[in-house]
C-alpha cells in the first residue's frame, strides 16, 4: 500500500466529505427552519410565515408553515447527525422544490429571488439520498452495531 493510500485510509476523505456536507446542510436547515418556526435569526416566526404563505394563496397556510419549518429544522438536524438521513434529506429536498416552485421562479440569481440557493440545497440533499450519509453518521453506527449483535452467539 502506498503512502497516499495509507493516508486516505487513515483519514477516510470520502466520509469526511460527506460529514462536512451533512453538517453544512444541518446548519442551513437549522437557520432557515428556526427563522420560520421560532423567529430566530431575524425570521418572521410561525405566525408571520403562515401569513406570508397565505398571501401567496398557499392552502392551509398554518399547516404548510409548520410542515415547511419542520422539514428544514428537523430535516437539517437529522441530516447533520446522520440519523434517518435519507428520508430526512428527501423531505428537506422536496421542501426546497416547493420553495423553488412558489417563490424562487423570478431568476437564476439568488439575489433576484432566483432558484440558485434552494436548488443548490436540493441537489446537495439529493446527494445524501442517493449516496447515503457515510460511515461518520449515527445511521452507520447503528447499522454496524446491529450487524455486530447479529454475529454474536
Amino acid at each position: 500500500m502506498s503512502a497516499l493510500q495509507k493516508i486516505n485510509t487513515l483519514l477516510d476523505f470520502p466520509n469526511l466529505g460527506l460529514l462536512l456536507l451533512r453538517l453544512w446542510l444541518g446548519v442551513e436547515g437549522f437557520y432557515h427552519g428556526g427563522q420560520k418556526l421560532f423567529g430566530l435569526f431575524g425570521g418572521m416566526g410561525i405566525k408571520g410565515f403562515a401569513e406570508w404563505l397565505g398571501s401567496m394563496h398557499v392552502p392551509m397556510p398554518e399547516v404548510s408553515a409548520v410542515l415547511a419549518g419542520v422539514a428544514e429544522l428537523g430535516g437539517g438536524i437529522l441530516v447533520a447527525v446522520g440519523l434517518f438521513s435519507r428520508p430526512a434529506a428527501l423531505v428537506f429536498a422536496i421542501n426546497m422544490g416547493v420553495a423553488i416552485a412558489l417563490v424562487h421562479t423570478q431568476a437564476f440569481d439568488n439575489g433576484n429571488k432566483g432558484f440558485e440557493f434552494p436548488m443548490t440545497l436540493a441537489v446537495a440533499l439529493l446527494t445524501i439520498v442517493f449516496v447515503g450519509p457515510g460511515r461518520l453518521s449515527l445511521d452507520s453506527m447503528i447499522g454496524r452495531a446491529a450487524a455486530a449483535a447479529r454475529v454474536r452467539p
